[in-house]
């Protein structure tokens, strides 16, 4: 028995925060932000959004793309470093928006690395449990809560946005080829957010020292990335018996858009072959995948049979890929889409 993907959607909120913008504020320009991210502009949640507001959004989106009703959904996990709250899951919450009732759910957070894990683990959990048939595997981050616009190396980085795959079993030679899941616990300081937990609960002096905003030592993770990525794609493309070549399309995670370009060049990638969205997103953590992913979708750039591979590369330090031979046969085969229209009401409630 083999997964494949059968839906994907994304949402992204309509506040647009431009490096013109943001280099005036920082007095550094806009060019300085091109120059060291590519990035022109990124989206900016509103202050009545959330997490889950957004997961939601993004999981219908790809249900609907799908066809499927909410009560087809069996598992949802969502990838996410910015949960609504600390309890409940932020899966919870998206579970009742979208009126999923039988699923189970449940966060997964490796940073932006996040959605690469959440799709390995929804695939490992369909394939074990034959009365499991579909899940939802969803990305979502609202970063703009989590950091400090007075820092030039990371705000110009980050933005927020959600996208969402449907993931269903199939019989079919398509569907999931090779993955590989990494993590690398000695270097957790390189990305983090250091309180707000257990170790430094919240406190007028956390909260002086600036403590709770993201922090990164962005030339050790460039560094990082560069040398274990290439590693990567080549481990993922012997594991499913495949050359560059052979992959239609990679999407990776959107980290930054100059790292992107060399890595590319490195890999001596065709033109095209990288779908990149970073430009007009930034990078949007756990949820830039499945942006990507359902942009190359709705671009036409993913036919059916493709060899696709998917990598990202996050906080905790971890990174995962995986590759997979896209289908669009079995759209719609497990229900007709919701015929009252009550799809996702719960979202006005």
């Amino acid at each position: 028995m083999q997964t494949a993907i059968m839906g994907t959607g994304s949402y992204l909120p309509e506040k647009v925060l431009t490096s013109t913008e943001l280099g005036e504020r920082l007095g550094v320009g806009t060019q300085w932000i091109l120059d060291k991210t590519g990035i022109e502009a990124r989206r900016i949640a509103a202050k009545d959004e959330t997490t889950s507001d957004l997961a939601s959004f993004a999981a219908l989106n790809a249900m609907k793309d799908a066809g499927i009703a909410p009560a087809d959904v069996d598992v949802i996990v969502l990838a996410t470093a910015t949960k609504d709250q600390p309890i409940p899951a932020t899966a919870c919450m998206v579970q009742r928006r979208i009126g999923a009732s039988r699923a189970a759910a449940f966060d997964i957070d490796a940073a932006c690395s996040g959605f690469i894990y959440g799709l390995v683990a929804a695939h490992s959990m369909l394939v074990a449990d034959p009365a499991r048939r579909t899940a939802l595997v969803i990305g979502a981050e609202v970063y703009s809560r989590f950091l400090d616009y007075d820092d030039k190396r990371t705000c110009v980085l980050l933005g927020d946005g959600a996208g969402a795959m449907v993931l269903a079993k199939t019989s079919t030679g398509t569907g999931f080829l090779s993955n590989k899941l990494v993590s690398e616990g000695t270097l957790s300081d390189l990305v983090q957010i250091p309180a707000g937990g257990s170790r430094h609960p919240a406190s007028h002096e956390t909260v002086g020292a600036r403590e709770h905003f993201l922090t990164m030592r962005g030339r050790d993770v460039r560094s990082l990335a560069a040398k274990v990525l290439p590693e990567l794609v080549v481990d993922l493309l012997e594991s499913a018996n495949l050359a560059l070549p052979d992959v239609r399309l990679i999407v990776p995670h959107q980290a930054n858009g100059v790292m992107l370009t060399e890595w590319s060049d490195a890999l001596h990638l065709e033109p095209g072959q990288m779908h990149v969205t970073v430009r007009g997103y930034g990078n949007t953590g756990a949820a830039s995948v499945p942006i990507t992913f359902d942009d190359g979708v709705r671009k036409g750039k993913i036919k059916h049979g493709d060899a696709l591979m998917l990598v990202a590369f996050g906080g905790g330090m971890t990174w995962g890929g995986v590759t997979m031979r896209w289908t669009t046969e079995h759209k719609g085969c497990l229900s007709a889409p919701d015929p009252s229209g009550t799809l996702g009401t719960a979202l006005l409630d």
